[in-house]
């Protein structure tokens, strides 16, 4: 049985990797080309959040967004799918990180320890100091 090890100085074959790489990439172009072009013929070239409006100039910052967050769910009718532009599409997915997490964005599971350093505690003491100082 040969051996899988690779010795020192022995070049690396990145054939295959290179091949599935490739091809997973062409796959997902495929894909990602023909639900955008169908969401882009379905719904209005708006982003769903802040209803920003897009020309055919700057039509490549509006991107498809997958409500339920699964690319494999591409429904023709296009039930599945909201229009937004690059940044609520960065924010969204960033939401659902932070809900993933266990993070709402207003709350934590436990609450931050209340600051205890008061920097005018010895203020009084510091104003008589100062006073006593003057006179």
């Amino acid at each position: 049985m040969p051996s899988r090890k690779r010795t020192p100085g022995q070049p690396i074959n990145t054939d295959k990797l290179d091949r599935v790489v490739a091809e997973a990439r062409q796959n997902m172009e495929k894909r990602l080309q023909g639900y955008r072009e169908q969401s882009l013929r379905i719904h209005p070239w708006i982003c769903g959040r802040c209803s920003r409006e897009f020309t055919r100039k700057n039509l490549h910052e509006l991107t498809v967004h997958h409500k339920d967050h699964n690319h494999d769910n591409n429904p023709p009718d296009g039930s599945n799918w909201e229009n937004l532009c690059l940044y609520c599409h960065d924010n969204e997915h960033q939401r659902h990180v932070d809900k993933i997490r266990g993070y709402d964005g207003l709350t934590r599971d436990a609450p931050a320890p209340a600051a205890t350093f008061n920097p005018f505690a010895d203020l009084a003491k510091m104003l008589d100091k100062n006073k006593d100082g003057d006179t």
